[in-house]
Protein backbone atom coordinates (compact mmCIF):
# COMPACT_ATOMS: atom_id res chain seq x y z
CA UNK A 1 0.00 0.00 0.00
CA UNK A 2 2.86 2.37 0.64
CA UNK A 3 5.77 2.81 -1.71
CA UNK A 4 8.01 4.77 0.66
CA UNK A 5 8.67 5.05 4.38
CA UNK A 6 6.90 8.42 4.55
CA UNK A 7 3.80 7.03 2.85
CA UNK A 8 3.79 4.08 5.21
CA UNK A 9 4.11 6.30 8.25
CA UNK A 10 1.29 8.60 7.20
CA UNK A 11 -0.85 5.61 6.24
CA UNK A 12 -0.37 4.12 9.72
CA UNK A 13 -1.26 7.47 11.30
CA UNK A 14 -4.32 7.74 9.06
CA UNK A 15 -5.70 4.28 9.92
CA UNK A 16 -5.02 4.77 13.63
CA UNK A 17 -6.66 8.20 13.58
CA UNK A 18 -9.70 6.90 11.67
CA UNK A 19 -10.11 4.18 14.30
CA UNK A 20 -9.84 6.72 17.12
CA UNK A 21 -12.25 9.04 15.28
CA UNK A 22 -14.82 6.23 14.99
CA UNK A 23 -14.46 5.48 18.70
CA UNK A 24 -15.01 9.16 19.44
CA UNK A 25 -18.18 9.18 17.35
CA UNK A 26 -19.41 6.02 19.05
CA UNK A 27 -18.90 7.46 22.55
CA UNK A 28 -19.68 11.10 21.74
CA UNK A 29 -22.39 11.27 24.42
CA UNK A 30 -19.79 10.81 27.14
CA UNK A 31 -17.21 13.42 28.08
CA UNK A 32 -14.23 11.26 27.16
CA UNK A 33 -15.78 10.50 23.76
CA UNK A 34 -15.59 14.15 22.76
CA UNK A 35 -11.88 14.25 23.63
CA UNK A 36 -11.25 11.05 21.66
CA UNK A 37 -13.16 12.51 18.70
CA UNK A 38 -10.95 15.63 18.72
CA UNK A 39 -7.77 13.52 18.85
CA UNK A 40 -9.00 11.33 16.01
CA UNK A 41 -9.94 14.33 13.89
CA UNK A 42 -6.55 15.93 14.56
CA UNK A 43 -4.79 12.72 13.54
CA UNK A 44 -6.76 12.48 10.30
CA UNK A 45 -5.95 16.09 9.45
CA UNK A 46 -2.24 15.57 10.24
CA UNK A 47 -2.09 12.48 8.03
CA UNK A 48 -3.92 14.16 5.14
CA UNK A 49 -1.59 17.18 5.32
CA UNK A 50 1.33 14.76 5.36
CA UNK A 51 -0.01 12.99 2.28
CA UNK A 52 -0.29 16.30 0.46
CA UNK A 53 3.22 17.25 1.58
CA UNK A 54 4.81 14.12 0.09
CA UNK A 55 2.64 14.08 -3.06
CA UNK A 56 5.16 16.11 -5.15
CA UNK A 57 7.84 13.50 -4.37
CA UNK A 58 5.89 10.78 -6.20
CA UNK A 59 6.38 12.18 -9.67
CA UNK A 60 3.95 12.03 -12.55
CA UNK A 61 1.10 9.54 -12.22
CA UNK A 62 0.99 6.96 -14.99
CA UNK A 63 -2.15 6.37 -16.99
CA UNK A 64 -5.04 8.33 -18.34
CA UNK A 65 -6.32 11.19 -16.20
CA UNK A 66 -9.92 10.56 -17.16
CA UNK A 67 -12.96 12.78 -17.33
CA UNK A 68 -13.73 14.56 -14.05
CA UNK A 69 -17.49 14.73 -14.69
CA UNK A 70 -17.64 10.96 -15.29
CA UNK A 71 -15.69 10.32 -12.08
CA UNK A 72 -18.13 12.45 -10.11
CA UNK A 73 -21.07 10.70 -11.82
CA UNK A 74 -19.62 7.28 -10.96
CA UNK A 75 -19.15 8.22 -7.32
CA UNK A 76 -22.65 9.73 -7.21
CA UNK A 77 -24.22 6.57 -8.67
CA UNK A 78 -22.28 4.35 -6.24
CA UNK A 79 -23.34 6.48 -3.26
CA UNK A 80 -26.87 6.66 -4.67
CA UNK A 81 -27.09 2.91 -4.26
CA UNK A 82 -26.37 3.28 -0.56
CA UNK A 83 -29.01 6.00 -0.30
CA UNK A 84 -31.55 3.65 -1.90
CA UNK A 85 -30.72 1.02 0.70
CA UNK A 86 -30.95 3.48 3.60
CA UNK A 87 -34.18 4.96 2.21
CA UNK A 88 -35.65 1.45 2.19
CA UNK A 89 -35.16 1.27 5.95
CA UNK A 90 -37.28 4.38 6.41
CA UNK A 91 -39.91 3.68 3.76
CA UNK A 92 -40.94 0.17 4.75
CA UNK A 93 -41.02 -1.90 7.90
CA UNK A 94 -41.42 -5.31 6.24
CA UNK A 95 -38.41 -7.54 5.86
CA UNK A 96 -39.24 -8.38 2.26
CA UNK A 97 -39.50 -4.72 1.30
CA UNK A 98 -36.22 -3.89 2.97
CA UNK A 99 -34.59 -6.83 1.20
CA UNK A 100 -35.80 -5.53 -2.17
CA UNK A 101 -34.52 -2.03 -1.41
CA UNK A 102 -31.16 -3.49 -0.32
CA UNK A 103 -30.82 -5.54 -3.52
CA UNK A 104 -31.76 -2.56 -5.70
CA UNK A 105 -29.26 -0.41 -3.79
CA UNK A 106 -26.50 -2.96 -4.29
CA UNK A 107 -27.33 -3.15 -8.00
CA UNK A 108 -27.20 0.64 -8.36
CA UNK A 109 -23.85 0.76 -6.53
CA UNK A 110 -22.43 -1.95 -8.76
CA UNK A 111 -23.51 -0.06 -11.86
CA UNK A 112 -21.59 2.95 -10.56
CA UNK A 113 -18.48 1.01 -9.58
CA UNK A 114 -18.32 -1.50 -12.43
CA UNK A 115 -20.07 0.46 -15.18
CA UNK A 116 -19.45 4.20 -14.86
CA UNK A 117 -16.10 4.50 -13.05
CA UNK A 118 -14.08 2.28 -15.43
CA UNK A 119 -15.29 4.37 -18.37
CA UNK A 120 -14.27 7.53 -16.49
CA UNK A 121 -10.71 6.21 -16.24
CA UNK A 122 -10.51 5.21 -19.91
CA UNK A 123 -11.01 1.49 -19.35
CA UNK A 124 -13.67 -0.72 -20.85
CA UNK A 125 -16.74 -1.55 -18.79
CA UNK A 126 -16.03 -4.45 -16.45
CA UNK A 127 -17.03 -7.72 -18.08
CA UNK A 128 -16.87 -6.36 -21.62
CA UNK A 129 -14.13 -7.08 -24.14
CA UNK A 130 -11.51 -4.45 -24.98
CA UNK A 131 -12.14 -2.36 -28.06
CA UNK A 132 -10.85 -3.74 -31.36
CA UNK A 133 -8.39 -0.83 -31.82
CA UNK A 134 -6.85 -1.64 -28.42
CA UNK A 135 -6.55 -5.31 -29.32
CA UNK A 136 -5.01 -4.47 -32.69
CA UNK A 137 -2.43 -2.19 -31.07
CA UNK A 138 -1.65 -4.82 -28.44
CA UNK A 139 -1.21 -7.53 -31.10
CA UNK A 140 1.03 -5.24 -33.18
CA UNK A 141 3.22 -4.52 -30.16
CA UNK A 142 3.51 -8.22 -29.28
CA UNK A 143 4.62 -9.09 -32.80
CA UNK A 144 7.18 -6.29 -32.92
CA UNK A 145 9.21 -7.73 -30.05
Amino acid sequence: MAASKAQGSYLAVFWTAITVLCAGIAYFAEGFGKLVLVFGLAGVIISLVGFLKIKPLEGKTAGVTGIAAMKILGIAVALGGWFVTIAGLHLTTSTGGRLIFALVGIAVSLVGVLGVLPVAFGKSVAGKAQSSSFMAAKTTMEHSR
